[in-house]
């Protein structure tokens, strides 16, 4: 409960920084100002400014809602097409079923920052091949628990019962098993996310992600090498800001299957 309690604290505050972000910023988040480069924290700046002179709390806000829209769609990629992947290896004949998981297993093989970079290098470095690479490379890990949470599903009595009535395997699919392994899932798309997250951050760092001036945090990384022995609060503060949105991700998640899983929740 505490990992559950602290997690959604922890998201929340992400999303409550990129909603704000809409409305709402301290600065112009992309404005160079000469002459306020590299301020400390203070009363007009609480973050502080960087090298070009902008205020790094509005682009820490603003580049929260640019990783929450990287996380929602690679994840959303992920799981629209891992998801009926798993059920279909899990409901079909074993050879079917093999050969599907094979598939899978060589898309498991590219990590997503290759995959990221190699697409980048194809099709340009933006926000929307990031998010297309980051979602095809988490789509194994949803096509494999999709496929666990439904064999344990179709050995069921119920979905015995639901055969042994005539009901066709789309059914089944959409009424027994999708419903039953939401769960599964709903964790799965909270540690998927922190992954995202991280991965975003990596390829924005790379010159691969989101591009300038749209802020980004990992990006904000790349731009505070230079800088980093003297001015170390440019690294301190997107660096913070990843580990507390992975963090929040990782113990939501973890809080989730405490809550979803029967056997778990007897415990707590």
């Amino acid at each position: 409960m505490r990992n559950l309690v602290l997690g959604a604290v922890l998201v929340g505050l992400v999303v409550l920084a990129a909603l704000l972000s809409f409305f709402w910023t301290p600065f112009d988040p992309v404005k160079v100002d000469a002459a306020n480069r590299l301020l400390d924290v203070g009363a007009s700046h609480w973050f502080g400014t960087d090298k070009f002179g902008r205020d790094l709390l509005s682009q820490i806000m603003v580049g929260a809602r640019t990783t929450l829209y990287v996380g929602v769609v690679a994840v959303g990629i992920a799981a629209v097409i891992g998801t009926p992947l798993g059920i279909l290896a899990g409901m079909s004949p074993r050879w079917l079923g093999e050969f599907v998981m094979r598939v899978n297993d060589l898309v498991l093989a590219f990590p997503a920052l290759l995959l990221a970079i190699m697409f980048g290098a194809v099709f340009g470095a933006d926000t929307l091949t990031a998010m297309v690479a980051i979602g095809i490379a988490t789509i194994p890990s949803f096509a494999r628990i999709a496929r666990s949470g439904t064999l344990q599903v179709m050995s069921t009595e119920f979905v015995l019962a639901a055969r042994a009535g005539g009901r066709s395997r789309l059914t089944i699919a959409v009424r027994h098993v999708l419903p039953n392994i939401s769960g599964l899932l709903i964790v799965q798309a909270s540690v998927s996310f922190a992954i995202a997250v991280l991965a975003e951050a990596a390829l924005s760092f790379l010159g691969f992600g989101t591009r300038p001036p749209t802020p980004s945090w990992g990006r904000m990384l790349q731009e505070s090498q230079e800088l980093l022995t003297v001015h170390p609060r440019l690294a301190l503060v997107p660096g913070i800001a990843i580990a507390v949105a992975v963090l929040g991700f990782n113990l939501l998640g973890d809080g989730l299957r405490d809550r979803l899983d029967p056997r778990l929740a007897a415990r707590v």
